[in-house]
């Protein structure tokens, strides 16, 4: 399917956004600036926000950086925003496309419609718009990108911002076709980060943002892209998932673009790791609510879908040993000790180095891979523990909490952004309003809502 196509189908389709997918983009949108607002303070990459540019106030560009007085062009806002989105591992993803899709379409479509003052109605029709081809695009490679080496949010994160931007300008399909062309030149972002646990996986979502708007500012400057970019031996699957059968994948999922909605299905985080470790923290926490402590147990084994062993597990020695606390929020041996001993996934546990106690416990996890075990479709997770008496316990967590299987409910997404604004200095006050104006307002203001982000 070309570039032509894609567009005239996402430009129908972003006119005519059911309610109940609005609801849900709603929530995403709102969890998605919590956590980028939070991660300001408390995340490992606060400084990011110095690249904005306190003159920008007088350029005519006029788009908000969290929790600075300074004003960015909508390129580089999104690029400091979705940066600080992805800081904390607590932003959403869909499951089966292995897609953080909000921390690239949020920022975008909040510097966009800035810029352009658009309304609150139009942003969130283009959020929608962008994850919706972000997931079918991640759906499409089955996997196959993330096991060549490249984040998927970042790889596909340029196209869904590129929709974002020609929604939020107004412009015509073959403007947008030409910025999804010239999107396909941009995507980057590699999983070389988990070998020290340095913090470039943080900005690349926020790099893909920027590389979106700016390929569609490109577009209108009359740069063209190539409308097979989906296709052949140089088009996108091919290079970044070596997959030359998912580009046929990708035609049948795009053309349900508008009658088939993947958003609602997209999971909440409710701690602030890597999501393929949310299942393991669920069954330990039910063996500490059993009531057996970390100074009892004898051995904990964790079956490990193949898939994820190198993101989560390898090398386990290492994994084990954790040389500081970021590296720690990618550590499945780490996360379950720290839940064994009681303590929370919050972004307080990832702060400085790792802990010793922690440590001692991870020294006492192993792991086994796991065939055939329904990832990605699911997120399961299975532990075995062995306690110093001989009794050994089986839990089993069949999905992640947060998903379409098992949905978090309104309630505690909200409770997560009061928490998460609370974290980032906003008043009790100012995040009521906030969150009133996202969820509940029937056109929001977007001003209103750059108003409060700000400092």
């Amino acid at each position: 399917m070309n570039t032509h196509d894609i567009a005239e189908i996402i430009s129908r389709a972003g006119r005519e956004v059911p309610e109940h997918v609005t609801a849900s983009a709603r929530l995403h949108f709102l969890d998605a600036i919590g956590v980028g607002f939070a991660a300001s303070v408390v995340g490992p990459v606060t400084k990011v926000s110095g690249l904005a540019n306190p003159a920008q106030e007088n350029s005519g560009h006029r788009a908000s950086v969290f929790n600075s007085a300074a004003y960015a062009s909508s390129s580089v806002s999104a690029l400091i925003n979705g940066t600080l989105i992805h800081s904390l591992e607590f932003d959403d993803t869909h499951g089966a496309s292995i897609v953080h899709g909000s921390s690239v379409v949020a920022p975008t479509a909040l510097a966009v419609a800035e810029d352009v003052r658009a309304s609150g109605t139009d942003l969130l029709a283009a959020f929608t718009m962008g994850w919706e081809l972000m997931i079918r695009m991640g759906m499409a490679s089955q996997g196959s990108i993330q096991a060549n080496g490249f984040q998927t949010t970042s790889t596909v994160g340029p196209f869904g911002a590129a929709v974002v931007t020609a929604l939020l300008h107004g412009s015509d399909s073959t403007l947008l076709a030409n910025a999804l062309g010239i999107a396909g030149s941009t995507p980057a972002g590699n999983f070389a980060f988990l070998d020290h646990g340095d913090t470039t996986k943080a900005m690349q979502p926020g790099w893909a943002a920027h590389s979106g708007i700016m390929s569609f500012e490109l577009a209108s400057l009359g740069i063209t892209g190539p409308t097979g970019v989906f296709d052949g031996t140089r088009g996108f699957f091919a290079i970044y998932g070596d997959d030359h059968e998912a580009a046929q994948r990708f035609e049948d999922y795009a053309a349900d673009i508008g009658t088939k909605w993947h958003l609602p299905d997209t999971a909440f985080k409710g701690i602030a790791c890597c999501h393929y470790i949310h299942p393991f923290v669920e069954a330990a926490e039910q063996v500490v609510k059993g009531g057996l402590v970390a100074a009892d147990i004898e051995l904990v084994t964790c079956d490990v879908p193949v898939e994820v062993i190198d993101i989560i597990a390898e090398p386990w020695a290492a994994r084990q040993h954790v040389r500081n606390a970021h590296e720690a929020r990618w550590s499945l041996p780490y996360v379950t000790a720290a839940t064994l001993l009681g303590r929370r996934s919050m972004p307080d546990l990832f702060v400085g180095v790792g802990e010793s106690e922690i440590v001692a416990v991870a020294e006492r996890v192993e792991y086994r891979p796991w065939v055939d075990s329904g990832f990605p479709d699911r997120y399961p997770a299975r532990i075995t523990v062995r306690s110093v008496g001989g009794a050994v316990q089986v839990v089993e967590i069949d999905d992640v909490l947060g998903g379409s299987r098992r949905s978090m409910p309104e309630s505690a997404v909200v409770d997560k952004a009061k928490w998460c604004f609370g974290a980032g200095g906003m008043s009790e006050s100012t995040s009521e309003l906030l969150i009133n104006e996202i969820l509940n307002a029937t056109d929001p203001d977007v001003a209103r809502i750059g108003r409060a982000l700000r400092n």
